[in-house]
């Protein structure tokens, strides 16, 4: 991040000294040159690379300079006794007054951007809330990145909640993106946030997640998701919907997908006939971790076309006892592993089970 941020700074520099530096340089081969080669018109670049990448006002003074320093070389040049001369100042007037607009234009397009930017972080904030640090024994760590960098708004969904009946999760992904993705991702999680509370069991909270969403979606669309009921007993309940199988990493490195019986179909297409997906029981005990994660971290290439492989990274997890960094350094390696920004969205949940302290006796 220093690095880039050094070279941010570095190419903020060379543009805003280019104008300053393009305009000298052709005045210095007017004078060398002499005014029978006709560079004198030439000055008007300055303006022009102003225009593109500086404000209205550093616009104008570029300009300003440029029409002195083509007053100055023209009649030290003589272009004035002819129409040489004026022909190079309205040339440098002329670009100047569309650098303006230009830079006018621009400023008002990064104003709306920036409020775009805004309004997208304040919906993802509302959207994905923060999940708590901690729940009971629990550790938990989140991990999201949309493949929309500037919008930083995407499909993938998670939720933790603390319920009567232990901790309760959700980790999903809607079919498509764009605002349509958006709004299926706030139907799943609000009806997820109520059930969680309300409903006695997981499978009672698959299925008012479903009627919710079976109200929004029309068509083909859909929604996989992962439930998990995480309670005082030594196993993790969960439920799925079509979404990939969580990992199971112990506390010795072995890493096992934690997959369903049976697989069923998304969230939104229970209208076809198919039966709803049973919940199955996975050990987790002190020292386990549970990783949830959606297809765009399984699902992200190299430059040889290979896919990501979590199960055989995961075991990084163990390296940090904090789970925000330890996740953290496993997307800064599925991003080398990329070599470049992600195609799709990625969203990663840890949850921990911590090891109980005895109490002193």
């Amino acid at each position: 991040m220093t690095v880039e941020n050094g070279e941010r700074r570095t190419g903020s520099r060379v543009l805003a000294v280019l104008p300053y530096a393009v305009m000298a340089v052709v005045a210095a081969v007017d004078l060398t040159a002499g005014p029978g080669v006709g560079f004198l018109p030439l000055v008007s670049l300055g303006p022009a690379f102003a225009g593109l990448v500086g404000g209205w006002r550093r616009t104008a003074v570029v300009g300003l300079t440029a029409s002195v320093l083509c007053v100055g070389l023209g009649f030290y040049d003589g272009l004035f006794d002819s129409r040489r001369g004026l022909t190079a100042l309205l040339s440098v007037a002329g670009v100047t007054a569309a650098g303006l607009v230009a830079a006018v234009m621009r400023q008002r397009r990064e104003a709306e951007l920036a409020s775009v930017r805004s309004i997208a972080e304040v919906a993802q904030r509302v959207l994905l809330r923060p999940v708590p640090r901690g729940a009971g024994p629990l550790r938990i760590g989140v991990s999201y990145t949309s493949a929309v960098a500037e919008a930083r708004i995407g499909g993938d969904l998670y939720e933790v909640v603390t319920s009567p009946a232990g901790v309760r999760i959700i980790v999903g992904d809607v079919q498509g993106k764009g605002l349509e993705a958006v709004e299926s991702a706030a139907v799943v999680l609000g009806a997820f946030r109520e059930a969680a509370h309300d409903e006695p069991d997981l499978p009672a909270v698959g299925e008012r997640v479903e009627r919710a969403l079976n109200r929004h979606l029309s068509g083909e669309r859909f929604v996989t998701a992962v439930l998990a009921e995480i309670g005082d007993g030594p196993q993790a309940t969960l439920l799925n919907f079509g979404h990939p199988a969580p990992l199971l990493v112990r506390p010795d490195g072995t890493v096992t997908f934690a997959a369903p019986p049976e697989r069923a179909l998304p969230l939104g297409l229970t209208l076809h006939g198919a039966a709803a997906p049973a919940p199955y029981e996975v050990p987790f005990t002190p020292g386990d971790q549970l990783l949830f994660y959606t297809d765009g971290v399984t699902e992200a290439r190299d430059a040889a076309d290979r896919f990501y492989p979590l199960d055989e990274r995961a075991a990084a997890l163990l390296k940090d006892p904090d789970p925000e960094a330890a996740l953290r350094a496993v997307r800064e390696d599925l991003v080398e592993h990329v070599e470049g920004p992600l195609h799709d969205d990625a969203a990663m949940l840890l949850v921990r089970y911590r090891e109980r302290r005895l109490s002193a006796q």
